[in-house]
């Protein structure tokens, strides 16, 4: 479960018995990175309870999953200029919120920019951004599942560069 700000928490519930009573939300998100030097710099944000993460929110209806996406990170974090990749992954998770249990699914999207300033939306929570390399960033995310989908973007980031970089013969 997670903590009473509704951010994923290490443990999950089965949701079998549980996915009966609870409200079902969808969220999208992006996981940003800009390439420094050859080498990715992801973007971190901050929440009003310390919790360091990626920038995501709730769909409006009719609005693909990807639009979201992009819609969240300019708004979360200033970025005007910011493209999306492709499809990282969906990641569940329970919480309660003000009593009601609350199933949470989030699909993350990575998303390249080569804006380095960034405007966090303080008057959403945001109180940060941050640009840091995967190791760093790794350390700073409080929650598994999270660091999951960094794992994954960070795979992906290096795959492309992998497929672009000049083959010698």
């Amino acid at each position: 479960m997670s903590g009473r700000d509704g951010r994923p928490g290490a443990g999950r519930k089965t949701a079998a018995k549980s996915s009966t009573r609870a409200k079902h939300e969808s969220s999208a998100g992006g996981v940003v990175f800009r390439m420094v030097e050859g080498v990715p710099r992801y973007l971190l944000i901050r929440d009003s309870y310390g919790h360091w993460g990626f920038p995501k929110g709730h769909l409006e209806r009719g609005e693909r999953a990807d639009t979201a996406a992009l819609r969240e990170v300019m708004e979360e974090t200033g970025i005007r200029s910011v493209s999306v990749a492709g499809s990282i992954d969906r990641i569940e998770w329970f919480f309660r919120f003000r009593g009601a249990l609350i199933h949470k699914r989030c699909e993350f999207f990575l998303m390249e920019t080569s804006v380095v300033e960034t405007k966090p939306q303080r008057a959403e929570g945001i109180t940060a951004c941050k640009w840091s390399p995967v190791e760093d960033a790794l350390h700073l995310i409080e929650y598994e599942n999270a660091r999951s989908v960094l794992r994954r973007a960070d795979a992906m980031v290096r795959e492309r560069a992998n497929a672009a970089a000049p083959t010698r013969a």
